[in-house]
């Protein structure tokens, strides 16, 4: 796992991470700013992501994961294949922004793969503040599947982890901001 995990991080630092003065979603400024999906879009970059998470997610009881359009879409469907190829199929849900305005209006994708009740893992590229997962967390369990477990690829530590904690989530992370830079660096 370390291996992966040290090219998981080698990647991230060549494409996904940037040094300068940036703006993030949550309103914050930043000397750093990090698009993981660059590295989850590339075929390795992929692979990797579906590998270390299905290893953080075993021996949990899940029935698949989920996160937040657009930055999870990548994260969900490297770890659903991966999922299958290692014989522990998890299915993938898509939390959208906005309700869809047409058809069956939901905010959740994918719950035809699951019945109510049953525990999905949460994922999400970059975890700042935790607004964000936290929303998907809450719009998953209002279409009735219980969140038992919170994956980021990079935590900020500014304050996501806590948030998160308050929720009833402990996040599990690949990497933080020191450590992905002392791996990949």
């Amino acid at each position: 796992m370390l291996e992966h995990k040290r090219r998981l991080a080698a990647l991230l630092m060549e494409k996904s991470y940037r040094e300068g003065d940036f703006v993030l979603a949550s309103g914050r400024k930043s000397d750093y700013y990090f698009d993981c999906r660059v590295t989850a879009l590339s075929a390795e970059g992929s692979w990797l992501i579906g590998v270390l998470f299905n290893d953080m997610l075993k021996g949990r009881d899940i029935k698949g994961v989920g996160g937040m359009t657009l930055g999870a879409d990548p994260l969900v469907s490297a770890v659903t294949v991966v999922s299958h190829e290692r014989g522990r199929p998890l299915h993938g849900l898509l939390v959208r922004k906005e309700a869809k305005g047409h058809g069956t209006g939901q905010f959740v994708e994918g719950l035809g793969n699951f019945s109510a009740g049953d525990a999905v893992a949460m994922l999400e590229d970059v975890v700042t503040t935790g607004s964000s997962v936290c929303k998907a967390c809450d719009r998953v369990r209002e279409a009735g599947l219980a969140v038992v477990a919170v994956c980021a690829v990079l935590d900020r530590e500014e304050g996501g982890r806590e948030k998160l904690k308050k929720a009833g989530f402990d996040l599990l992370a690949l990497f933080t901001r020191k450590e992905l830079l002392a791996l990949g660096g």
